[in-house]
């Protein structure tokens, strides 16, 4: 009923919200794009991408459809490799710093196992220093980590900014020392921060101490104090409060995928693939 080509345009829309960037892309013409998106609503009977001369955006139908499209277009790819013969095989251990794991990269990972379900994923989660010394000692394969601008190990998949954030109710006054709610050091966003305070010459305190992003944000939820966090993983219940009380600028970063270079190349290759030119805002926020 719905033709593979025409779903791989959808999607394409869907993620670029563009049919220019979803033609180049997908190495089509813009027209041809549009043709299919009109073929699959038509099959569909549904209206699925609302266009005017400001954006591109899905419809609620939209979204159902590209919830679909992900599953046929991986069932279609699976079917084919598995009766061509060319079913990737082996072990991928795979690293993500723990604040990645609340984006959509669950959902490329779950596609990516129904696109190679032959493929051993083993998956850790953990502080970004402490994923690239596992990845140097050879335990694992391939990292997503947070890490510097401008490093030139890896392959950026996007480039952020830090900024603070609090509750829409917080105060701070300026003589007041910061209440830092953050990792463990070592940590990026932790070094930033500091550093980014003792330089305005700023006092702070820690006031809570996590390993994992589900504390920081319980403590920040909490009143507890302010943390540091990638700009465009910032929940929608939190608010980013770096010009209200006048708190210096921390840095950029970089969201970078690092691979060990005695892995398995085709298999590393495949998740790389997947991960890059994907949007990574925060797969569900709090109401």
């Amino acid at each position: 009923m719905f033709e593979p080509e025409q779903l791989r345009s959808f999607l394409a829309v869907a993620e670029t919200q563009s049919f220019t960037g979803a033609a180049q892309r997908l190495g089509l013409s813009q027209p041809t794009v549009s043709q299919h998106v009109r073929k699959l609503e038509t099959s569909a009977g549904r209206h699925l991408v609302h266009r005017d001369t400001h954006e591109v955006r899905l419809t609620d139908n939209g979204d159902a459809m590209a919830g679909f499209a992900r599953t046929i277009l991986a069932a279609h790819a699976a079917a084919q490799r598995y009766f061509s013969g060319a079913a990737m095989r082996g072990r991928l251990r795979f690293g993500t710093a723990d604040d990645l794991a609340i984006t959509g990269l669950p959902r490329i990972l779950r596609e990516f196992r129904q696109l190679y379900p032959q493929i051993n994923l083993e998956l850790t989660v953990g502080q970004s220093d402490q994923l690239y010394r596992a990845l140097k000692s050879g335990k694992l394969d391939l990292v997503f980590v947070k890490w510097v601008e401008g490093t030139k190990e890896g392959d950026v998949v996007t480039e952020d900014s830090f900024s603070w954030v609090g509750l829409e109710q917080t105060t701070l006054d300026s003589d007041e020392a910061v209440p830092l709610i953050c990792y463990p050091a070592p940590s990026l966003s932790r070094t930033l921060a500091i550093d980014a305070l003792s330089a305005a010459g700023r006092t702070w305190r820690i006031t809570c101490s996590t390993r994992q992003i589900s504390g920081v944000l319980a403590a920040v939820r909490a009143g507890l104090g302010v943390a540091v966090m990638p700009s465009t993983l910032v929940p929608e219940d939190l608010k980013v409060i770096t010009d209200r009380f006048k708190l210096p600028p921390v840095g950029r970063v970089d969201f970078t995928l690092i691979a060990n270079p005695l892995a398995n190349t085709e298999v590393v290759s495949a998740l790389t693939k997947a991960i890059m030119g994907r949007r990574l805002t925060p797969a569900a926020r709090p109401r």
